[in-house]
């Protein structure tokens, strides 16, 4: 035998040696990213069929709205969407307008119910300041003036100033805190468009508190 067969033996040992060594663990890392990829196939298949499914959902919800469709039903579709699809973005949506229709029909538990759900649930700021405005006028109704003003005192995104000094404004002249009010007004006026109506509704109820 050659010098050169016994070299290519050689290798061929320490090859088969090597592979002894490490065969299991490279086999495993393989079979470990093969499920992976399979894993992430399937997980981005499955989001993409729940995206679907709340997607026609909310279509459902829409078309109850349009028809003028009864607070029930489009409280039943809502609670499909944030019972079984609380992660997307048609959830709180939802939510939301299932609260205004139970509200427009004398539903109050009901629209507080979808409010808090937004509050406790959603991920979209933006969101969650409406339904804190909205849920803190249903307590001014209620007269629940310290729980009106604590959601009122909350974080809020800058957009929404103007709004919350607003309703905060109406809370406190319903408690008897004129002087107060007067301030939440004026911040209400500093911070909405001189150009739009609403504005002029707030100059009207500050005017009205003067002596």
């Amino acid at each position: 035998m050659s010098a050169l067969d016994f070299e290519e033996q050689e290798k061929i040992d320490r090859l088969k040696a090597w592979w002894a060594a490490n065969g299991n663990i490279i086999l495993l890392s393989l079979a470990i990213l093969v499920a992976s990829v399979a894993g992430n196939r399937l997980w981005h298949h499955y989001k993409s069929q729940q995206a679907e499914q709340a997607a026609d959902l909310y279509a459902v919800l829409q078309q109850q709205l349009d028809k003028g469709g009864e607070a029930a039903k489009i409280r039943d579709a809502a609670l499909l969407l944030t019972e079984g699809f609380a992660s997307s973005g048609y959830a709180s949506r939802a939510a939301l307008i299932s609260a205004q229709a139970s509200f427009k029909a004398g539903d109050i538990p009901a629209a507080k119910t979808m409010l808090q759900w937004v509050l406790d649930k959603s991920e979209e700021m933006e969101l969650k300041d409406l339904a804190r405005l909205r849920l803190a006028g249903i307590l001014l109704d209620e007269q629940q003036f310290e729980q009106a003003l604590s959601l009122l005192n909350a974080k809020h995104g800058s957009s929404f100033v103007g709004l919350y000094a607003d309703l905060r404004g109406d809370v406190l002249v319903a408690s008897g805190n004129v002087k107060e009010a007067r301030a939440a007004y004026q911040q209400a006026l500093d911070r909405l468009d001189e150009r739009s109506s609403y504005q002029n509704i707030v100059q009207m109820k500050m005017d009205a508190l003067r002596d």
